[in-house]
């Protein structure tokens, strides 16, 4: 285990503190803070930092509120509901890469992509030939990443709270309705404080994936119109400016962000395991 998971991380911690650009091969040697000042000096790190900030978060608040409805939906009986988790399990367990290209050419090409299409068919049914075709990854670059980024994760967020929800007690619920309650006083009284660590759980997992995340912002955009994240700007100063050391260092940076939140991720876990226990 330390072999496979700590000593690639000391070596890039040792990198960090290092001169080493493969385009100056003579100017080898220990750098000692420069490369963090440099990283925290670059406009454009900084400029990922809030993009980081802004896709995380919009992705994990949508994501919670998407799969929060979706879980109470599948918490009622009806026919077909196992098929129909089934279908909304299945964005989540498509590769990351493979959804990017779906959402990338299947939706948002400004030539034959699905919102395009359907633009045009609805303007048919007024007899216009003249529908919009705007070209979503230039008008709207980020949200194109960040809805992308959504359908990926709110299964997930979904698993989450459904078997939080599937964790009550259901003969306080039963008692409840026997006075009187109404499902939104069931719901707001009951149901929302029992997921009130599932909620907490699933958005700090969520973010620390989100965080982390490469694959779309590098397939649908390439970093391009303000959607460079953390993890492209690692990408872009490593194998575009060959700035190992730099590259590093930001790389350094992203662990130490995901590190906080995955020490907020496992105290709610432990604080959920003692409340089973109990």
């Amino acid at each position: 285990m330390i072999v496979v998971t700590q000593l690639p991380f000391v070596g890039t911690l040792v990198i960090s503190f290092m001169r080493w650009n493969a385009l100056d091969p003579s100017n080898r040697g220990f750098g000692g803070l420069s490369n963090y000042r440099n990283a925290f000096s670059d406009p454009t790190l900084r400029s990922a930092i809030v993009t980081t900030v802004v896709l995380t978060a919009s992705v994990v608040l949508v994501s919670l509120l998407l799969g929060l409805g979706l879980a109470l939906l599948l918490d009622r009986r009806f026919r077909g509901r196992g098929i129909v988790r089934t279908m909304l399990i299945t964005p989540f367990l498509v590769v990351p890469v493979a959804s990017a290209l779906l959402w990338k050419h299947a939706i948002y090409n400004a030539s034959y992509g699905l919102l395009d299409g359907v633009l045009t068919w609805v303007w048919s049914l007024f007899g216009s030939a003249n529908a919009p075709q705007p070209d979503w990854l230039s008008v709207i670059p980020l949200i194109s990443v960040e809805a992308a980024l959504v359908w990926q994760w709110t299964p997930f967020m979904m698993l989450i709270l459904l078997a939080g929800l599937q964790s009550r007690a259901l003969d306080v619920v039963e008692a409840a309705r026997v006075d009187g309650a109404s499902s939104w006083q069931v719901f707001r009284y009951l149901t929302f404080p029992h997921l009130r660590r599932y909620l907490e759980l699933a958005a700090l997992l969520g973010s620390i994936y989100v965080v982390q995340n490469f694959d779309a912002v590098f397939t649908i955009t390439s970093g391009g119109l303000g959607t460079a994240n953390l993890p492209y700007k690692v990408y872009e100063t490593f194998y575009q400016g060959h700035d190992y050391g730099e590259a590093s260092a930001e790389g350094v940076i992203v662990v130490a962000c995901s590190l906080v939140i995955a020490t907020f991720a496992l105290r709610t876990v432990s604080s959920l395991f003692r409340e089973e226990t109990l």
